[in-house]
């Protein structure tokens, strides 16, 4: 994975009036924590989002994190584990960062990558159907994969493939049950015949003569007492 540098500074103050200043000069407020404790923080947003979209590892980038003041973060290898948007804007308001101790395993979770083609989509015409996106795993933070592979090239119809059938990387253990599916192969929609409604339509027509024949000849009989 590659390292990427994200430049902070220690916040010493608080509070909405605090988080509402540092919007006003392009900057919003985040907290760091760790075993070393809880550390408030201010940084630029627009670098952050610039560092995670140019990542492929989006969101479980391995962040550099250099904290201007100094501190127990400085220097610390972070995940940043919670970005809050303006439900409106979709503009960051507040950023999360978990301090990472590279000597031991984490839980975090991954996305799943469909790669191949499944026989029974493109011989036999199915729909490809992915029903989970991610799994969770556990590594070394220094480890953590752009994401795990389902490798769907020799699915035909009806067939599945499950959670224990997932590629990863050696060193990575997968959390989530094997028993889960992924991805299947369904069949295509059978698509309706018209020759049925159209023996309905005839069947109606039929009873709709036999009714009024059955009207007339009844008034034919009443005329004739």
């Amino acid at each position: 994975m590659a390292e990427n540098t994200l430049n902070a500074e220690v916040r010493e103050a608080t509070g909405k009036g605090v988080a509402r200043k540092l919007r006003a000069v392009g900057r919003i407020p985040g907290i760091c924590y760790g075993q070393a404790g809880i550390q408030p923080i201010s940084l630029d947003p627009a670098a952050l989002d610039r560092l995670i979209r140019r990542s492929a590892s989006g969101m479980n980038t391995l962040i550099d994190l250099k904290v201007a003041g100094g501190g127990a973060f400085d220097g610390k290898k972070v995940l940043l584990k919670e970005m809050q948007r303006d439900p409106v804007t979709n503009a960051p308001l507040h950023a999360d960062f978990f301090a990472l101790d590279l000597t031991h395993d984490i839980d975090i979770a991954v996305p799943i990558h469909i790669r191949g083609s499944a026989p029974g989509v493109t011989i036999k015409g199915g729909i490809l159907d992915q029903v989970l996106r991610e799994v969770h795993v556990e590594c070394r933070p220094d480890a953590i994969p752009d994401e795990v592979l389902a490798d769907v090239s020799e699915l035909d119809l009806g067939m599945s493939l499950h959670v224990r059938d997932l590629i990863t990387p050696q060193g990575v253990k997968v959390l989530t049950d094997g028993d889960l599916s992924v991805v299947s192969v369904a069949a295509p929609k059978a698509v309706e015949e018209e020759a049925p409604v159209e023996e309905a339509g005839a069947e109606e027509a039929a009873e709709a003569v036999e009714q009024v024949t059955e009207a007339a000849e009844g008034e034919s009989e009443k005329g004739g007492d």
